[in-house]
């Protein structure tokens, strides 16, 4: 027996269809449901993802935003039935650890990606390494990003960085504004690498990370890894499924 958990965002389009839902479906507790139902929008989704992921239960996103690249379609008809219908995607996040400049240590989750950015009218300066080997000694500019291939058709295409397919095992370090090296484009690693950059000239030219929607500020050094051992489930009706929203984008940017 399906047993869901309702979480709605408070814009006009969700508070309707909460309206809708909550007189025909039970609203279990996160730790009784047997899915999660999140109605709103992308950055909602992706909030209570990392709230309730621990709980290690599927998503089921409806889409009361605007694009919804991670949500189905708004519908509040034959929930039940559709969840039944649905297809399974499972991801993997990165982990953010970040140090600042007082020396405190902070771990996120990200699902779409990493982002560093200069944080003062000084750009960024900033090195970064695979292991032990330089990727760029240098980077000058307002920043770079580390994203997954869920996250690749998000802020990294709009800073022109590659998109990936889902599987592909990879993860994209695009640039953002670079000054210089002017032309580098970024890089595509594997999925198994870790990430480490680090902040050349701390105290002139501050720096802030970002894992989604959570920011540190006065950003020495992070280091940024996917955790395998971390399994988000994210259901699709059959025709909107991740893998295939990605491929219509790969579609769009090469068409362009």
């Amino acid at each position: 027996m399906n047993k869901f958990h309702f979480v709605f965002d408070k814009t006009k389009k969700s508070i309707n269809l909460r309206n809708k839902l909550i007189k025909k479906n039970k609203n279990y507790s996160p730790k009784k449901a047997t899915h999660f139902i999140i109605a709103g929008g992308d950055g909602f989704m992706l909030t209570n993802l990392k709230k309730f992921y621990k709980f290690k239960k599927p998503f089921y996103g409806i889409n009361c935003g605007s694009y919804g690249f991670l949500m189905n379609r708004h519908n509040s008809k034959n929930l039940i039935q559709k969840i039944s219908k649905t297809k399974k995607t499972t991801i993997n996040p990165l982990i953010l650890t970040s140090v600042d400049k007082k020396n405190k240590i902070r771990k996120h989750i990200s699902i779409n990606e990493v982002s560093l950015f200069r944080q003062s009218r000084q750009a960024a300066s900033i090195n970064l390494k695979i292991k032990n080997k330089d990727i760029i000694k240098n980077l000058i500019g307002d920043g770079v990003l580390v994203s997954t291939p869920a996250g690749s058709t998000a802020y990294n295409l709009s800073v022109h960085g590659p998109i990936l397919s889902l599987h592909s095992g990879k993860l994209a370090i695009t640039p953002i504004s670079p000054f210089r090296p002017r032309r580098w484009k970024g890089k595509i690693i594997s999925d198994k690498s870790t990430v480490t950059i680090k902040n050349l000239n701390p105290n002139k030219r501050p720096i802030a990370a970002v894992a989604d929607n959570v920011e540190i500020r006065n950003i020495k050094k992070i280091q940024v890894k996917v955790n395998k051992n971390i399994k988000i489930y994210l259901l699709y009706d059959k025709d909107r499924s991740l893998v295939k929203k990605i491929k219509i984008e790969q579609l769009r940017k090469n068409i362009k």
